[in-house]
């Protein structure tokens, strides 16, 4: 016969047998009067408790049995009903064609001043900032951007006062006002990034945004093997402590060596002092690489235009 159930002072269902449920499944020197297995005893009724904490159940005491929805990201209105489609300005931009603008679009993959649109209908205006998966698109016609190889003995400025050769007699003929990003003493050539955008230029050249420039310099060889850690560990120049991100011998010949200089430092004669600090005088020098763009096969006194891709890599590389 089964004996009568019967409540204790706390309210705890009890059978009256010895090893009874002492709480919720837990033990009183005996084996447990729950199922074999150790799984969750049968409280009144003949529901199973809530297993403790460590047990063998997937719900503890103190989660919630409902997941709280995340708060909804309100949405921003980009819609200018006096600008362009968007899909437009982006095939105008070079991005890809009408059809693939809009694939872009609505597979959430271009941002209009930092949120995401997916509406095909969405006009904006050309001064808005338009990214597509994470680069900068510039749909700004007036914007110009150049490689531009400046050979020997020319000066870097669009005029010089005193009446030497510059780079405004390269591109004198060009209506809009460009920038060189960056400066070459006259008696180094390479590549110049010329351009109006103002805000990319002044990024490409500032210290603080890390853009790399390579250079390659010839100079009196032989070169020691240590000649790079010490450079890449600094060298004390009258202004102040310099480095370089990267050095390596590319050639060496009796007497000299053609070496790779790449760093984001912009001072005065900045490769042609470091080494000398380190007891190799340049005897001649070329910068190859700014950012991402490399001056190629792009020959002395000539320029080309950058392609939209080049323009994308140079935003992404300055952080905007």
């Amino acid at each position: 016969m089964t004996p009568p159930r019967s409540r204790d002072s706390a309210g705890r269902s009890n059978t009256g047998r010895p090893g009874g449920s002492q709480g919720h499944g837990g033990r009183s020197g005996g084996r447990t009067g729950g199922p074999r297995g150790g799984g969750p005893t049968a409280s009144e009724g003949g529901r199973p408790e809530r297993p403790q904490r460590g047990s063998s159940g997937t719900t503890k005491k103190s989660q919630p049995t409902r997941v709280p929805q995340e708060r909804a990201t309100p949405d921003i209105d980009m819609h200018d009903p006096d600008g362009i489609r968007l899909q437009k300005l982006l095939a105008a931009a070079g991005v890809g064609s009408r059809r693939v603008c809009e694939n872009l679009i609505s597979d959430g993959r271009v941002e209009v001043d930092g949120h995401v649109v997916t509406e095909l209908g969405v006009r904006i205006r050309p001064d808005q900032t338009v990214h597509v998966d994470g680069v900068k698109v510039q749909l700004d016609e007036t914007r110009v951007y150049f490689a531009f190889n400046k050979p020997l003995n020319v000066v870097t400025t669009m005029n010089d006062e005193l009446g030497r050769i510059s780079i405004g007699d390269y591109v004198g003929d060009r209506h809009e006002r460009l920038f060189h990003v960056g400066r070459l003493d006259a008696d180094t050539e390479g590549l110049l990034i010329l351009t109006n955008d103002g805000e990319l230029a002044h990024r490409l050249q500032h210290p603080q945004y890390g853009v790399l420039k390579t250079y390659l310099a010839q100079i009196r060889g032989p070169v020691p093997r240590d000649i790079g850690k010490q450079l890449r560990e600094g060298v004390q120049l009258e202004d102040g402590p310099a480095s370089v991100d990267s050095f390596r011998v590319v050639d060496s010949q009796p007497g000299k060596a053609l070496v790779e200089v790449i760093l984001h430092e912009g001072r005065k004669h900045i490769v042609r002092r470091l080494l000398d600090a380190v007891g190799h005088p340049v005897l001649s020098l070329v910068r190859v690489q700014v950012g991402p763009i490399s001056l190629g096969d792009t020959k002395p006194g000539k320029m080309r235009k950058l392609t939209k891709e080049e323009v994308g890599r140079l935003y992404t590389a300055a952080g905007m």
